[in-house]
Formats: structure tokens, C-alpha cells, sequence
């Protein structure tokens, strides 16, 4: 096979096409063509004009070889576009397989959207996005066509609580981050609100003095407080300075979010905390108080506190008085005021003091009613002698303290409970809310003392006793307790006797032991003292000393010289029906 001969314009019969042009004329000719026709790089942005429009296409010429085409597609953007618009493109291609230029707009925006956005990076340009939709922490805005995340802390310096009011909406925003690996873009709006809020917390500061009213915006609210935002600068309104009336929370008078004028109170030398008040931009309650309000008024009003001294009633907001416990009820006894109110109760009271200058005011409840002391049946009700049945209220070491009605207070010593009973405390016998039957023993209405009794309901048994246990008889008793100086002993009908240790020995030697239930002789007996004391070895020792002090006692009971020995037995035994009916009466009382 023949070697294909190279071409050569010289031997081409062009018909016309060049004729008459030399060699160095025609080269001359294809360099100024070659001159016209611009040196182009692929995947690079440039700019061309539009030569051509149809349904599919744009036709772009950007001075090379050959035109390019783009989807009309690309172009929904700009309706209006016409020949002769000059666009940019993205160079794909310069010669397909079908030796066409491929251009992109779409592509050519992706890439001068990112430029931008570096550029805006670089330079910490503003930059006007189109919020798109919310997503989860914040919102999507488009910019130059990318997606960019504004995170929800970066919206406001506010905390927002509703996104959705922003989508749709144009918001200008600041680059803050970009990630390059996953074409991530992250902007802020907050930043462009903190430059502005400098300027403005500078000028606050600066002019900040004690006295201004300001406005602001309650950005957050706790227990404790509101923290209102004054236009970058933020301060503290207390709960006690939100109004001059009672609240448990600031949410039960304020909103978040709403705009509340409020008087600087105070700040510090840095100015970095501010205290806020409202309730000092209007005048004082107490300020308005009738002129009629005096001392011995009647007022109305709610209970808004109880406290363990008392009660504090709101008259109006801001103006309150406390009800002290001792003046809630005539009873001498104290009682805790939740007895008497609680929280919410609209009651009457009377006015007892007045300070309107130092804005203080104490009140009673219980001058509504007449103090039972000064009632005129008094000393005929309560006098020296009467029965009466009460209310246990207080017990102490001394004794119990006894309501008979309300605001009538008695006194019963602890001696005055039992006349056979020992008793160290009042709660060995009675608790507190017991009813208990009380005799008056002493009534002084001037001062305000009922002295009760209640053991002096029954008859004194030690009368009886005297003639049952007389020195000398002998009686069963049992050992109850020992210790290092004797014994106490149980006697008949309940009663206690005491032995020293050396009368408590047996006859074979060895002590009475607890439990044990032996013969005892009485030695000792007092009725003021109520007090019996006895001895076991008396029963078997020294008979001769016994014997005188039976013989004195009997000849006390019986002037005529008989058998001593057989007397006391007898008056004993002659004592023991009157003594069993006393028991069962004694039994029947504490019953």
C-alpha cells in the first residue's frame, strides 16, 4: 500500500475559494483568523453572549471556534433573557464526540456561589440569604444558590422559641464556617445583631444612671426573677419588685417576650449587673389608704401568708398586717396559726396599730368577739368548787394546762391528778387532746388564773387509809423494785409503801427478793405526805419494840385498856367494806 500523500492547498482545486491569494498571502489570512479566536480552559467560569434561543437550547458564543449550547433549563431563573445577554458559563468541554462545546450555567453559578462565599468569608461581608425550611437546630438559607445552615442559636441573641416564622423570609447573615469536604456552609445572623448591640450597650452604659426608666424585653423568667434585655444589656427585675401585692411567680403578672418599662434601682461599679424594678414607677398602696382607717378599725381582706408566729392579711396589693398568733384567740395557751386561718381565707379583723409612715400595720381577730374574762358570769360560772370537763392543750413538767371553752385557760398541778397515784409527769396519766373532769380550786379573774384539780372530784382515801394501815399492822405486800437504799412495795388497794434495805431482810437470813409477796408491819404512816413505810424483819424481830407503838396507836383509837394486838385487828377489819366501796368509786372515776 502507497503512502498517502500529505495535503496540500497548492494541488486543491478550490474553485475559487482562495484563488488569486499566494502562499504567504494565505498564511497571512488564516493568522489574522487564528488571531480572532480566544484561548479557552476547561472547567473554568467565562463569560458569553447569547446568540440564539430556542425551546431546548441556548445557543452561547464565548469568541471560540464554535458555539455552545445550554439547556434552556438553566435559564428559568431569568425570564426575561434575549440575544445579545451576556451570561456566565462553566466550560465542561471544549469538543464532545460530537465536536460540540459544552457549556453549564448551573455549573458556572455553583462555582461563582462558592467563590462568593469565600470571598464573603475572607472579607466578613454581609450577605442577603432567602430562609428556605426549618430543620432540626435552626433553619436552611439559600445564598448564591448553596444550601447554608443557620444554627438556632445563631438567630437571635434571644433565645427563639418558634422557627417556622422565618421561613420564607429574607434575612442578611454573616459566613462564619465552611467545610470544603462536605460542602458545608455555616452563617449567623446573630453576629450582625451583637455588632449593632455593642454600639448600643455602650451608649446604655455610658448614660446608665440610678432613677432611668428603660425599656426592655423579658428574655427569660425563673422563681426568683425576670431577666430583661435592655437592648444588649441585660438586667435582673426581683420578684419583690414586679408589684407592691404578693406573687409567687413572675408569670402569674409578665410574659415573655413582652416589652415592660422599669426604673434602674442599682448596679454595680462594673455595671455588669443591674437591678430592675416596675412596681417603683407607680405610686404606693399605702399612699391611698382611706383617711378613715385608724386605729380600732374593721378592715377585710385575704390571708396571703401563714408563719409560725402568725398571719399576714392583704387589705390591698401592697398593703398588709400581720395577725400575731396571741391575737387570733383569748386563750392564754398559744396554738399554731393554722389552727385559726390558712392561705386564701377572706376574713374581717380589727385594726390594732398604725404606722403609716413606716407603713406597718398589726391586726386582731379575736377582739371581733368579747374576752370571756370580762363576761359578768364569770365568777359565778367558774367559781371555787364547780365541776367543769376540758380540752387537754399543754402539758409540762409542772403540771397541764386545760381549755375549759375558748379563751378560758386552767391550770392543774401534777400533785392535783391522783391522790394514790405518784406521779412525775403529766403524760403518765393524760395526753394532749384527752377531755379531762377538773374541780375550780382557785379562781382570780383579775389576773387571769384558774388554778383545777382533778383528783378533788372523789373524797381523800388517805382518811381512810390512816385507820386501815396504822403503825403496827401487819399487811401482804409485794416487792416491786430495789435498789441500794430499800424497796417499794405494792400494798392493798394500790398503794405504794416503801423498806430500807436492813427491813428487808427474812428470817433465814437472805434479803426479800422483786416478786416476792410477804408480811411487811407498818412503821411509818403520814397522810400529808401520803407516805407508808414498812419492814418484813419487824414481823419476826424484836417484838418488844413493835409492840409500845401498837399499844400507843390503840390506846389514840380506844381510851379503855384492852388487848391492843386484838383492837388494831379489828378496826382494820371494820374499815374494809368502806374501803372496797372507796376502790370501786376511785375506779369508777378514772373510768
Amino acid at each position: 500500500m502507497s503512502k498517502q500523500k500529505e495535503f496540500n492547498w497548492d494541488d486543491f482545486d478550490t474553485r475559487g475559494f482562495g484563488e488569486g491569494y499566494s502562499k504567504d498571502k494565505r498564511a497571512e489570512m488564516e493568522a489574522l483568523y487564528e488571531g480572532t479566536l480566544n484561548e479557552i480552559t476547561e472547567k473554568e467560569v467565562i463569560k458569553g453572549t447569547v446568540v440564539g434561543i430556542n425551546d431546548k437550547d441556548v445557543i452561547i458564543n464565548i469568541g471560540f471556534k464554535s458555539d455552545g449550547l445550554v439547556p434552556a433549563s438553566e435559564f428559568r431563573d431569568l425570564p426575561d433573557l434575549k440575544i445579545g445577554d451576556q451570561v456566565d458559563v462553566f466550560i465542561e468541554e471544549q469538543e464532545n464526540s460530537l465536536g460540540q462545546l459544552v457549556l453549564s450555567r448551573k455549573k458556572a453559578r455553583m462555582v461563582r456561589a462558592w467563590s462568593d462565599i469565600e470571598d464573603a468569608l475572607a472579607n466578613d461581608s454581609v450577605i442577603e440569604g432567602l430562609v428556605k425550611r426549618r430543620t432540626k437546630g435552626g433553619l436552611i438559607v439559600d445564598i448564591y444558590g448553596v444550601e447554608a445552615f443557620l444554627p438556632g442559636s445563631q438567630i437571635d441573641v434571644k433565645p427563639i422559641r418558634d422557627f417556622d416564622i422565618y421561613v420564607g423570609k429574607k434575612m442578611e447573615v454573616k459566613v462564619v464556617k465552611i467545610n470544603h469536604t462536605n460542602d458545608n456552609v455555616v452563617v449567623s445572623h446573630k453576629v450582625l445583631i451583637e455588632k449593632d448591640l455593642e454600639k448600643q450597650k455602650a451608649e446604655i452604659l455610658n448614660n446608665l444612671e440610678k432613677g432611668q426608666v428603660l425599656e426592655g424585653v423579658i428574655k427569660n423568667m425563673t422563681n426568683f426573677g425576670v431577666f430583661i434585655d435592655l437592648g444588649g444589656v441585660d438586667g435582673l427585675l426581683h420578684i419583690t419588685d414586679i408589684s407592691w401585692g404578693r406573687i409567687n411567680h413572675p408569670e402569674e403578672v409578665l410574659n415573655l417576650d413582652d416589652k415592660v418599662q422599669v426604673v434602674v434601682l442599682d448596679f454595680d461599679d462594673d455595671k455588669k449587673r443591674i437591678s430592675l424594678g416596675m412596681k417603683q414607677l407607680t405610686s404606693h398602696p399605702w399612699d391611698a389608704l382611706s383617711a378613715e382607717l385608724e386605729v380600732g378599725s374593721r378592715v377585710k381582706g385575704k390571708i396571703v401568708n401563714v408563719a409560725d408566729y402568725g398571719a399576714f392579711l392583704e387589705l390591698a396589693p401592697g398593703v398588709e398586717g400581720l395577725i400575731h398568733v396571741s391575737e387570733m384567740s383569748w386563750s392564754q395557751h398559744l396554738r399554731n396559726p393554722a389552727d385559726f386561718v390558712k392561705v386564701g381565707d377572706e376574713i374581717e379583723a380589727v385594726v390594732l396599730t398604725l404606722d403609716k409612715d413606716e407603713r406597718k400595720m398589726s391586726l386582731g381577730i379575736k377582739q371581733l368577739t368579747e374576752d370571756p374574762w370580762t363576761k359578768g358570769d364569770m365568777a359565778t360560772k367558774y367559781a371555787v368548787g364547780t365541776k367543769h370537763k376540758g380540752v387537754v392543750r399543754n402539758l409540762t413538767n409542772f403540771g397541764l394546762f386545760l381549755e375549759l371553752e375558748e379563751g378560758i385557760d386552767g391550770l392543774v398541778h401534777v400533785s392535783d391528778l391522783s391522790w394514790t397515784k405518784k406521779i412525775k409527769h403529766p403524760s403518765e396519766f393524760v395526753k394532749v387532746g384527752d377531755e379531762l373532769d377538773v374541780a375550780v380550786l382557785e379562781l382570780d379573774v383579775d389576773n387571769r388564773r384558774l388554778a383545777l384539780g382533778h383528783k378533788q372530784l372523789e373524797e381523800n382515801p388517805w382518811d381512810t387509809f390512816e385507820t386501815v394501815f396504822p403503825v403496827g399492822s401487819d399487811h401482804k405486800c409485794t416487792v416491786v423494785s430495789k435498789n441500794d437504799k430499800g424497796a417499794v412495795l405494792e400494798l392493798p388497794y394500790g398503794l405504794e409503801g416503801f423498806a430500807t434495805s436492813k427491813n428487808l431482810e427474812k428470817e433465814d437470813g437472805f434479803s426479800v427478793e422483786v416478786g416476792e409477796a410477804l408480811d411487811f408491819r407498818v412503821t411509818e404512816f403520814s397522810k400529808d405526805d401520803k407516805r407508808i413505810v414498812l419492814s418484813h424483819t419487824a414481823t419476826f424481830k424484836e417484838e418488844a419494840k413493835a409492840a409500845p407503838a401498837a399499844k400507843k396507836v390503840v390506846k389514840k383509837a380506844a381510851p379503855a385498856p384492852a388487848d391492843t394486838t386484838a383492837t388494831a385487828e379489828k378496826s382494820t377489819l371494820g374499815d374494809i367494806d368502806a374501803l372496797a366501796q372507796l376502790k370501786e368509786q376511785m375506779e369508777g372515776g378514772k373510768k
